[in-house]
């Protein structure tokens, strides 16, 4: 993999996004090296015994990765050291901090219906106000992309949606901590379910803000009207950081979704063109805060979750043939945060690759 060439060299901070064979990364006790911000793992029979120490730097995903077993390994040119706070992991270097929380949602299903607020909510607020709560501490405040991992995300218990309980936990967490003062504020994030029952978050953040990114196909997710639950979603379609004159793109969670209607139902390969023109107008967005052309959609990293297996072939021929040259790109099975999608796309971009 080349060297993004929208990329200026410098000796100040960089973030780098390295992908690798699971095996390599676990073999070659990648930890150890001293600018290892984390290593993402996803579910694998090779992983399936890794721990969660505290100091472990190990990010674990469970959703499995289709095809073979790759790793993301985040880094950076500055020091990093280990750190918890309750409940969370995270490594951290003068001026970014990648870290992640698991909280076992304990009375999921079943004779807890009646228990208020729901689980999920609850686990979503807390696992948003540990977050908070360190990034104070530690003088990291600006959260720049968070990745959300919800069971059953489809599913309802107490009478709600369990994407729409975790929106009120999260939406309640961004309140309590004056984080909607400034929409401008509001990172970068996706949402996909899993089949466990707890909930994980894993998250990036810093010293740096990013600058929040809409997408004028679409009303921004925190507006969305009360049809999509009590709470919106709380997140912005992208952020763009200024780090060293190294330019980040994080790209949300992106989906067919025009205004806030969902296009193209049971039509996955409309869907997924439906998802990279979203994507492209929030490239044209970042790139006018930029003032510049610095991201095209063949200088991005994606990861694409599919909920139905059978459509996987025709989601990868559709993106062969939008994105070229051909980019690194996982694809994960996991159910999506509105039933009727099929696809929902994320990605990165500005990042240094190795």
């Amino acid at each position: 993999m080349s060297l993004d060439n929208v990329m200026t060299r410098t000796t100040g901070t960089q973030l780098t996004l390295t992908y690798a064979p699971a095996a390599e990364a676990l073999n070659n006790d990648a930890l150890r090296t001293k600018n290892i911000l984390g290593i993402v793992l996803f579910n694998s029979q090779l992983t399936s015994g890794i721990g969660t120490n505290h100091n472990s730097g190990f990010l674990k995903t469970p959703l499995t990765i289709c095809g073979s077993d790759v790793c993301e390994i985040w880094s950076t040119t500055q020091t990093v050291v280990p750190g918890h706070y309750l409940d969370i992991c995270y490594r951290r270097s003068a001026t970014l901090t990648l870290g992640s929380i698991t909280l076992a949602i304990t009375t999921f299903t079943g004779d807890g219906d009646d228990v208020s607020p729901p689980p999920i909510q609850s686990c979503a607020q807390e696992a948003y106000q540990q977050i908070f709560n360190l990034l104070q501490h530690i003088g990291h405040p600006h959260l720049l992309r968070v990745w959300n991992f919800l069971p059953d995300i489809n599913g309802t218990t107490h009478g709600l949606e369990h994407y729409r309980q975790f929106n009120v936990g999260r939406q309640s967490a961004f309140i309590a901590h004056n984080r909607l003062a400034e929409e401008s504020s509001i990172p970068a994030a996706s949402a996909v379910g899993t089949s466990t029952e707890n909930l994980v978050v894993h998250f990036l953040a810093g010293q740096h803000k990013s600058v929040a990114l809409e997408n004028p196909r679409q009303i921004s997710a925190y507006c969305y009207p009360k049809k999509y639950g009590p709470c919106s979603p709380t997140f912005s379609r992208g952020g763009w950081l200024n780090l060293d004159r190294q330019h980040v793109l994080f790209i949300s969670g992106t989906a067919s979704i025009v205004g806030h209607n969902t296009l193209h139902i049971d039509d996955v390969a409309a869907q997924t063109k439906e998802s990279i023109r979203n994507i492209s107008a929030v490239i044209d967005e970042a790139n006018r805060v930029a003032g510049n052309h610095l991201h095209k959609l063949n200088t991005l990293n994606y990861r694409v979750y599919f909920r139905n297996t059978a459509d996987l072939t025709i989601i990868q021929t559709e993106l062969n043939r939008l994105i070229a040259p051909p980019v690194e790109t996982l694809y994960i099975q996991a159910d999506i945060c509105r039933a009727e999608l099929l696809v929902e796309i994320e990605a990165t971009g500005g990042v240094v690759h190795l």
